[in-house]
């Protein structure tokens, strides 16, 4: 009977188990890379985009930088451009700023003061009739009668006497003054009367205020 030919695997197994007809003497540290694409390749390849991208976002930055300089040196020239009328502008508002506060305090000053026809209107109608008003003078801080009494020494100074009580008590003129004081009394030597001179007091704002809550 003829052996059965052998199978391929038996074959091979055969073959691994015989042993090599020469010694293998190959350094294989020494032989010559056989790879198609070296690890090298990758490396350096991963360092040239990382390079390439690094210096595309260097020359972004600088041109960035660039653009901004360049919208500074035109924002600058516009200032320049500018500058002569802004400061003209700025003193006349300084100016302005200036009469506004003199128109201001010129107001304050006419609304602190009583209207002179309404004032010449009162006194007129309470003057008595042995006194007769030589002058008034209307100040800031208030407003000075000038009169002659006349009768005689004792007359003239009773006169003058009620007449200072008649000014203090008058409620009209209350509202715009809040003290009436005889400042000064003599006799006329070319006359024979008596002058007299009184002072009025302006109330303030704050009392004009306070008076007018109540």
């Amino acid at each position: 009977m003829l052996p059965l030919p052998k199978r391929k695997n038996d074959a091979a197994a055969a073959a691994a188990a015989m042993p090599a007809w020469h010694p293998n003497f190959r350094n294989f540290e020494r032989l010559p890379d056989t790879k198609v694409v070296r690890t090298a390749f990758f490396i350096n390849g991963i360092a040239a985009v990382i390079a390439a991208i690094a210096l595309l976002w260097v020359c972004y930055q600088e041109y960035q930088l660039h653009d901004l300089n360049r919208q500074i040196e035109v924002w600058q020239q516009q200032i320049n451009r500018d500058r002569k009328g802004s400061d003209q502008v700025v003193a006349l508002y300084k100016k302005f700023q200036a009469e506004q506060n003199r128109v201001t305090e010129v107001d304050a000053f006419l609304r602190s003061r009583p209207a002179t026809s309404a004032l010449l209107l009162r006194l007129g109608e309470t003057l008595p009739k042995a006194i007769a008003l030589d002058g008034l003078d209307l100040r800031t801080d208030g407003l000075t009668l000038r009169g002659t009494v006349r009768g005689s020494p004792d007359e003239a100074s009773g006169s003058s006497a009620a007449y200072l009580t008649q000014l203090r008590d008058d409620a009209t003129l209350a509202e715009q003054f809040d003290d009436v004081s005889l400042t000064n009394l003599r006799r006329n030597d070319q006359s024979g009367r008596l002058d007299i001179e009184l002072f009025l007091r302006l109330k303030t704002a704050a009392k004009k205020e306070a008076a007018k809550k109540k």
